[in-house]
């Protein structure tokens, strides 16, 4: 008989699905922002990047929302045996890479409004309302903010891929049952109540 799991405590219901849905929106908003780049124009195109930058602006709500929602509830500590089973620097890696998405969940689609604006193209959300210019209309700045735009995009999928890589490593090698904290089927060993 192998030694026995810890106890893991599950995130709030709510962080949980905050977590699972801007996870696919990053996903989806890659994918179709790499597929749209190399378009030819056409009302196909700027239909993508209307869509784009929809999208976007969702992200950025959901940041917001994820951001506060963190600032007023308290994850459930890390189960004592996990965190010292850990060596440091895979702690010092899992704070840098949630900083940074953090940080990136705001700039990228701050960086891509700011660039629209820049171009002279305006958000129009759903097309029911028009988003205030983020900065006015130059083509030199939008010339500066399109690769800030893409370089962020491309900075946050690698830290997407770094977080998912530790995710699994803690399912498939250590077995510590931590990924469940974020899951919504059964907890393998442990009370299944939600915590704030």
């Amino acid at each position: 008989m192998g030694p026995m799991k810890p106890t893991v405590v599950r995130y709030h219901f709510v962080s949980r699905l905050l977590h699972a849905v801007l996870g696919l929106a990053l996903v989806g908003l890659f994918a179709v922002g790499l597929y749209m780049a190399d378009l030819p124009f056409s009302p196909d195109r700027l239909k993508l990047y209307n869509w784009h930058k929809w999208a976007g602006v969702t992200v950025l709500t959901l940041a917001f929302v994820r951001l506060i929602w963190r600032l007023t509830h308290r994850p459930p500590a890390l189960p004592k045996a996990i965190s010292q089973a850990m060596p440091s620097w895979q702690h010092v890696a899992s704070e840098a890479t949630h900083v940074g998405l953090y940080v990136l969940f705001f700039a990228v689609p701050l960086a891509g409004w700011a660039y629209s604006s820049a171009a002279g193209f305006p958000i129009v959300p759903f097309g029911l309302f028009q988003l205030p210019d983020f900065v006015p209309v130059s083509e030199g700045l939008a010339d500066v903010l399109k690769p800030v735009h893409k370089f962020s995009a491309y900075a946050m999928a690698a830290l997407v891929v770094l977080h998912v890589a530790g995710a699994l490593k803690h399912q498939f090698i250590d077995r510590d049952g931590l990924l469940s904290r974020m899951g919504f089927g059964p907890i393998p060993r442990a009370s299944s109540r939600s915590t704030i």
